[in-house]
């Protein structure tokens, strides 16, 4: 369903699937005041919008850190409220890099479940081949859980498999050249102290890192965005030109770390 201008809604079935999880816990999380309350339609349906979504998934992403409901609650009220769907990507983005690399083995039916769908043979080739399960006889498959939620939107990009692969490498190989420079930088600076004060800096710059990584690509991002397309405006995350992101982007980020940093 849509509405006047387009914005996908969702009835709190239809959420509960797309966020892989159930309909109780939705209006669980409602009551707690982790979710913002639907909007009410003709008899009094309500319905959801993508930051109910992102939101759920940035809730899991905190649950998978090992965090309470407690500590998830007091992180939620420490965001601004009128974060959208693309700045609440941009916060369990930050978020997930704290988690620790892991693979876990699930059924077909609790992988999509996690998934929120159905996934037919092409769409599980299409997340083997990202890298996102890693193998599987059919019944059984081995998963990276922090990359699941990723690949699972990347099905309905419009990109073929090849651009989508490519991207991935360009991403791998810079990330990983700029961490082989950072790391000479670092090592060069720490060499002629002592290791407990190597360890204490190199704790307090990793996250100082990560963010500041996350906020110089999203804006160099959004300005080759902005010089493609010719506009005043970047699209943001649901290809809808960007608003309020205009210094928010460098904000939100370094929030969503300072955050993670600080219960993870």
């Amino acid at each position: 369903m849509t509405t006047g201008t387009g914005e996908t809604t969702l009835t709190i079935d239809e959420l509960a699937a797309r966020a892989g999880t159930t309909v109780r816990t939705v209006r669980f999380y409602g009551t707690k005041g982790l979710l913002p309350p639907p909007v009410l339609g003709p008899r009094r349906v309500g319905h959801y919008g993508r930051e109910h979504l992102a939101r759920l998934a940035l809730i899991e992403e905190l649950q998978h850190q090992g965090m309470t409901l407690a500590a998830i609650e007091r992180y939620l009220q420490q965001l601004p409220p009128d974060l959208d769907a693309h700045d609440l990507a941009v916060h369990r983005a930050v978020v997930a890099s704290w988690a620790p690399e892991s693979v876990e083995t699930v059924a077909r039916a609790e992988l999509e479940r996690r998934a929120g769908r159905a996934l037919d043979d092409t769409e599980l080739e299409r997340l083997t081949a990202m890298g996102v399960v890693l193998d599987g006889d059919g019944d059984t498959y081995r998963v990276d859980p922090g990359l699941l939620r990723l690949g699972v939107q990347l099905l309905d990009v419009p990109l073929s498999s090849e651009a989508i692969l490519a991207s991935r490498k360009v991403l791998i190989e810079h990330a990983r050249e700029a961490a082989r420079e950072l790391s000479r930088l670092f090592r060069q600076e720490v060499e002629q102290r002592a290791a407990q004060d190597v360890k204490s800096l190199s704790a307090s710059m990793q996250p100082m890192v990560v963010q500041a990584l996350l906020t110089a690509f999203q804006r160099s991002l959004r300005e080759e965005l902005r010089e493609w397309l010719g506009g005043d405006a970047a699209p943001d995350g649901d290809g809808q030109p960007a608003h309020g992101h205009g210094q928010g982007d460098g904000d939100s980020s370094a929030h969503g770390g300072a955050a993670a940093d600080g219960t993870a």
